[in-house]
């Protein structure tokens, strides 16, 4: 999800929820401690150098539960953030506390934002050799296809 994503779902909320990968929820007195503009530059494994920016929303829980964060304040912060940060429309990775700093991907499923997991991934599959992924394809389609192909009047020969 991107930074004008957001702020068009928060127009229409009355309560900000954000869903866990596992279907929990985070509880709802959680607070926005930092929303910032995250760089990374780096080199990846088949030497190319790679640059890449993002928004990022770091989620924090206390024991303040009399001080919940409603949409139109946290519309306020990323408008402040992007007026100081120039975050424009970034896409947004949000960090939330659990055995370790996590950091997800973030949807809207017309109710709750979805914290999505992240995977890693090698950026350089050509250069270190690893395999293409094949196409896996239905053999009983394939009979199919070819069978129709050689009909007589196909125009396959």
């Amino acid at each position: 999800m991107r930074i004008q994503q957001i702020k068009e779902h928060l127009k229409n909320l009355n309560a900000i929820a954000f869903q866990l990968p596992d279907g929990s929820l985070v509880p709802s007195h959680f607070h926005v401690t930092e929303v910032g503009k995250v760089t990374k530059h780096f080199i990846d494994c088949g030497g190319t150098l790679r640059n890449e920016v993002v928004a990022n929303f770091q989620l924090w829980e206390a024991n303040d539960y009399d001080h919940r964060l409603h949409p139109e304040k946290l519309i306020h912060i990323i408008e402040l953030s992007d007026k100081l940060l120039d975050l424009g429309n970034l896409e947004i990775e949000v960090e939330y506390q659990a055995t370790t700093i996590g950091k997800y991907g973030l949807d809207f499923d017309g109710t709750n934002f979805l914290l999505t997991t992240k995977q890693t991934d090698c950026l350089a599959k050509d250069n270190c050799g690893i395999p293409q992924e094949k196409t896996k394809v239905n053999l009983s389609n394939l009979e199919s296809e070819v069978s129709n192909c050689c009909l007589p009047n196909s125009n396959c020969c």
